[in-house]
């Protein structure tokens, strides 16, 4: 497919949950990383012009919470979450070479053999070359989620928007939680206040004031939906859009 008009953002930050990497048959399921990744290096190959950036969670593999929860130190079992975010990062990037896409992965967590550590500059100039980067290791610290992190990245490397992938054929922000009320609406636009105030699932309420601070709108949307990164790169409506606006 090729494509000649002009893409709406020229800079992305692409956040990916771990949960969206897993199958029932896998925490890691080689095929769904195929196909995230096909969408990415095609609307790489169409629109070279747009930088990718992507932060990913490690929900697939352990939640930090998860083991606070069970009377793990809150610090150690965030640690452990970071290192599951590398394992996913490695992964998608093995996938997105074997489709011919250079990418770099870099860590906030050092670790050498594996991934650059996380250099802000640096991961700027990957972009412009042409590659995209994975963000791994969270911010570095515990108590912040990937989300978090997204928010931060996405502000640091000046990116024009955060695409928040969702998965299980989650269409965007509800009124409700769709899996458990079928009468809740799917919103197409809501207002950065309106997700603090409401407690809208859309991030958690750190990644969103930073999102408001900087006014770096987010899009949330179904990322294995046929297309659907290719049609937000190109300007098209999908899923729920979270700007500034007054609050309802």
């Amino acid at each position: 497919m090729t494509t000649t008009g002009t893409p709406a953002f020229s800079r992305v930050l692409l956040k990916l949950s771990g949960e969206a990497f897993a199958s029932p048959e896998s925490n890691i399921d080689g095929a769904i990383i195929r196909k995230i990744a096909e969408q990415i290096v095609s609307v790489r190959a169409d629109y070279p012009e747009v930088d990718v950036a992507i932060v990913v969670g490690g929900g697939n593999i352990w939640r930090g919470l998860t083991g606070a929860g069970a009377g793990m130190d809150r610090a150690q079992a965030d640690y452990m979450g970071m290192l599951g975010t590398v394992m996913n990062a490695l992964a998608l990037q093995d996938v997105l070479e074997q489709l011919d896409q250079p990418t770099r992965v870099q860590s906030a967590i050092h670790m050498a053999q594996v991934a650059e550590p996380y250099i802000r500059r640096r991961a700027i100039r990957h972009l412009e070359k042409g590659r995209i980067v994975i963000f791994a290791g969270g911010n570095g610290g515990p108590f912040f989620t990937t989300d978090t992190t997204a928010a931060l990245r996405a502000v640091e490397i000046e990116a024009d928007v955060i695409l928040k992938g969702t998965h299980s054929g989650v269409q965007g922000v509800y009124t409700a939680d769709p899996k458990t009320n079928p009468d809740a609406e799917l919103l197409s636009d809501v207002a950065f206040l309106d997700v603090l105030n409401q407690g809208l699932k859309v991030m958690d309420s750190t990644a969103i004031s930073l999102a408001m601070d900087n006014d770096l709108p987010i899009v949330v949307f179904d990322l294995l939906g046929e297309g659907n990164f290719r049609k937000i790169v190109e300007g098209e409506r999908v899923g729920t859009l979270v700007q500034a606006g007054p609050a309802k």
